[in-house]
């Protein structure tokens, strides 16, 4: 891809995010409405499957460009944004493992967002332990449906839930351990597949979180994505891509919180002079686009390692993910402590977005859990 073509994508995402996302964000948070038909605008515009192969609807772009589109979205509404990253991980799963049957059945709604993905891998009991997942699938053949899987358990804090045709659900075939996971693609609509109530959380309110409940679904044993046993591979090579993309929604957020802040200073005068005369603001300012600067350096050097299959690629979308999430939590909230009680008004958004950034830090692999990834990679390659 060109520059020139790069600059026209963003160009039309940042128009299509400034007219369908941003005006109605506030409204969303707090009506908790999931935006179906916005979010079938952004398929119209290929964002349903940003890195997925063309012959099935896909945008077929780079990591390093997804990383520049999802950082406009979130500009507008991070909420959204996060959800569209997350759909797009269960089509690119689909896409890189799928066989051709599973490809062309899902991709061409999911990459048009006329219909939803949802990843389904965290459990009650097991949320950083992603490896201990208990959720089974009990493979069995009869002379009615043939070889299928009968899938029992329940996967909490699911994106998604409720809303999506298709569910990419992790599921213990074998041994305790990661060896033992397999992933299947569950339809919306399967019998003995039961969701909980919407969860009541501090942000992301524009997107709906259930309990995935799954009581003996029936799933065609040609409905095992890859291979029995490859699961957990599945899921962590996907975690590569939705970790940057997390990091990426954290600068959109965090950089439209520091516009504001920016425009405040300006315009706010306490003791006969504007706050952009205070030294003591000039230095926060200044610490806020500095780390901003050095978090897009991290996402956008990890995404590129993606992009050329580097050998420590997991690492460094581990350093992106850990430091940005945690550099834009802390602009967001600096930046409503630099509006004073008006950052803590809804009116204003600046609370909705440190609300909304505040999840970043814990999903995707927790931001402990991204240090324990860099530490034993650091420890490993010194051996």
């Amino acid at each position: 891809m060109t520059a020139d073509e790069r600059a026209a994508i963003l160009d039309a995402v940042h128009e299509f995010a400034q007219t369908e996302l941003a005006p109605h964000a506030l409204e969303w948070d707090e009506r908790k409405h999931f935006p179906r038909e916005a979010l079938q605008l952004a398929g119209r515009l290929g964002l349903g499957g940003i890195s997925v192969r063309e012959d099935v609807g896909g945008s077929a772009m780079t990591r390093s460009d997804a990383v520049l589109i999802v950082e406009e979205l979130a500009k507008a509404d991070p909420s959204v944004a996060a959800y569209i990253t997350i759909h797009n991980m269960v089509a690119w799963m689909i896409d890189a493992y799928g066989s051709d049957h599973q490809r062309r059945t899902w991709l061409p709604g999911l990459t048009a967002m006329t219909a939803f993905g949802s990843y389904c891998l965290t459990e009650p009991g097991t949320g950083s332990d992603a490896a201990a997942i208990t959720t089974r699938a009990r493979r069995v053949s009869d002379e009615v449906d043939g070889d299928h899987y009968l899938l029992t358990g329940v996967k909490q804090f699911i994106s998604g839930g409720g809303e999506a045709a298709v569910y990419i659900v992790m599921a213990r075939t074998g041994e305790p351990g990661a060896r033992g996971i397999s992933a299947f693609l569950v339809p919306g609509d399967a019998p003995g597949l039961s969701f909980g109530a919407n969860e009541k959380k501090m942000g992301w309110n524009a997107q709906p979180t259930r309990q995935v409940i799954l009581d003996e679904v029936r799933v065609p044993a040609s409905d095992l994505l890859g291979a029995e046993g490859q699961g957990f591979k599945i899921a962590m090579s996907a975690l590569n891509g939705g970790r940057i993309s997390i990091a990426a929604c954290s600068l959109g957020g965090a950089q439209w919180a520091l516009d504001r802040a920016l425009a405040y200073v300006h315009e706010r005068y306490t003791f006969g002079e504007p706050l952009a005369e205070r030294q003591s603001v000039v230095f926060t300012l200044a610490d806020m686009a500095t780390e901003l600067r050095a978090a897009r350096a991290l996402v956008r050097d990890a995404a590129r390692a993606v992009d050329e299959e580097a050998p420590d690629a997991a690492m460094q979308c581990a350093m992106a993910k850990r430091f940005a999430t945690d550099a834009g939590f802390r602009v967001a909230n600096e930046a409503l402590q630099l509006h004073g009680g008006y950052g803590y008004l809804h009116d204003y958004g600046i609370e909705k977005v440190v609300r909304d950034l505040r999840v970043h830090q814990i999903l995707e692999g927790t931001n402990e859990v991204m240090r324990i990834i860099i530490g034993r990679e650091l420890l490993g390659g010194a051996r």
